[in-house]
């Protein structure tokens, strides 16, 4: 009979469930990273099917999480910026182009103010005339 050590047997029992338990957890991240959601330690563990405690005691699963955390954190607020900075741009634009047709209207209506006053001024003229 083979002798059995069952130490030995344990850990590499142990090993393989820890490779694959990081590989859940590298494709759940691929996946997150794919479909463009959120990565933290409730995502992940929910997207891989294990624990978050899992997560928190293996220090190389917690600070690859809290790095990509980081930088999609980054990333939002980034995107936040330059979309606020592309709001502002088309309100400004939007606001510009309200001013200028504005600005022919009130043309527009001084040119018929005048010529109703001129009317007006010409009425009152013949009136005057007549008494």
């Amino acid at each position: 009979m083979a002798s059995y050590d069952r130490a030995e047997q344990l850990k590499q029992l142990h090993e393989k469930r820890k490779k694959e338990t990081f590989d859940k957890v590298e494709e759940a991240i691929k996946r997150l990273i794919k479909n463009s959601k959120d990565i933290n330690f409730n995502s992940v563990a929910k997207e891989a099917g294990i624990s978050k405690a899992t997560l928190y005691n293996n220090p190389q699963l917690k600070e690859r999480i809290d790095f990509l955390k980081k930088q999609t954190e980054k990333t939002y607020i980034i995107g936040r910026i330059q979309r606020d900075e592309n709001n502002q741009k088309a309100i400004i634009d939007s606001l510009k182009r309200r001013i200028e047709k504005l600005e022919k209207k009130i043309k527009v209506l001084e040119k018929e103010n005048k010529q109703l006053r001129s009317k007006e001024n010409e009425k009152l003229t013949e009136y005057f005339l007549e008494i």
